[in-house]
């Protein structure tokens, strides 16, 4: 396996590969990583996205969460909305 010393390192063994990006905004990312830059700006195709919302009911004043989830073809990811990255499990 190739060696890792820096963090971009990582980005770079997930090239190619289905990866994790949590956003800020509540939003989640499931994508093959296509190019990355230094700024961890983000080009994914065959995304899955997932934007977690979060009201109050006005009655009960309990917490009601939804999940809208929507499938993009190629999407760009500014690098500075991302919160985390996770690469593809490996196994062996």
């Amino acid at each position: 396996m190739a060696s890792i010393d820096e963090p971009l390192d990582l980005i770079k063994l997930s090239l190619d590969e289905r990866i994790y990006v949590k956003c800020r905004g509540d939003r989640e990312l499931r994508g093959k990583l296509q190019a990355y830059d230094q700024h961890l700006n983000m080009i994914l195709s065959d995304v899955e996205e997932t934007v977690t919302s979060h009201e109050v009911d006005q009655e009960t004043y309990e917490e009601i969460v939804k999940q809208a989830k929507r499938q993009v073809e190629m999407l760009f990811v500014r690098g500075d909305v991302i919160v985390l990255v996770a690469p593809p499990l490996r196994t062996g």
